[in-house]
């Protein structure tokens, strides 16, 4: 079996971000750039499930601008066997890029798509559903606990909901989005990370894939959030419940 993993490049989880003076979205120039957690669990997972002996192969696949191959080389370093990049413009919408992984599913034929299930830098936890939609497969979001049973074709997938945990049975092929809770992944060691720079990058574009760049949004504007205000030190039980029924009014 194939697995194929979409990665995307974000703005590094330790890095504050910034807002750019028009307002339009938030600064990358001279950022760090890495490869998003989420995306690193979803990776980790299809290596685990690959060095049990499911899986024959694990396909790295990431949607942007030149630069989003060195976060390919990373996946590829980590223990990916191969990659596809696919050029487009960088700031796409998720039904776009479900329609782009559709394709590559199409030309690959993976049994198991892996993504993680949101990216830092916009949150949108969409493109998992929406290309599940689009390939009529079945879907496990949220993942927190991945099992494949070869003989059956299935996976069960356990995932955390308000309630406690769910657990899915799913036909294979499918779409699994993976959550915090499901591994840690590996760093990639440097012989891992020399080899990388030899395993090939496959390149697609818009035009090889028959997706058109079609948005129904705008960015309006992007600002920070509110500052928060600084805490206050109370000197009595009194003086805190007084404040949180008068000026909080919350009791």
């Amino acid at each position: 079996m194939k697995i194929m993993v979409a990665i995307k490049r974000v703005v590094d989880y330790a890095v504050k971000i910034r807002v750019k003076p028009d307002k339009s979205g938030v600064e990358t120039k001279n950022v760090k750039m890495s490869m998003n957690p989420f995306c690193e669990i979803a990776l980790e997972e299809a290596l685990r499930i690959k060095e049990s002996g499911f899986a024959s192969e694990v396909v790295a696949v990431s949607v942007g601008p030149t630069q989003f191959s060195e976060t390919l080389r990373t996946g590829l370093a980590m223990g990916a066997d191969r990659a596809i990049h696919v050029e487009a413009p960088e700031n796409i919408y998720p039904l776009t890029i479900a329609k782009i992984l559709k394709a590559l599913v199409d030309v690959e034929k993976p049994g198991l798509l892996l993504l993680g299930k949101q990216a830092i830098d916009n949150d949108q936890n969409q493109t998992g559903q929406m290309v599940a939609g689009l390939l009529k497969w079945p879907q496990g979001t949220f993942a927190s606990k991945v099992v494949l049973d070869k003989e059956k074709q299935v996976a069960t997938v356990d995932r955390e909901v308000d309630g406690g945990i769910e657990t899915l049975c799913l036909g294979l092929p499918a779409v699994i989005t993976t959550d915090l809770r499901l591994n840690q992944p590996r760093y990639a060691t440097l012989p891992n990370i020399m080899k990388a720079k030899s395993k090939p990058i496959k390149k697609f574009t818009l035009k090889d894939l028959n997706v058109e760049i079609k948005s129904n949004f705008d960015v309006v504007e992007v600002t920070e959030p509110p500052k928060r205000k600084s805490g206050v030190i109370l000197s009595s039980v009194d003086e805190l419940v007084d404040k949180l029924k008068n000026e909080a009014r919350v009791i």
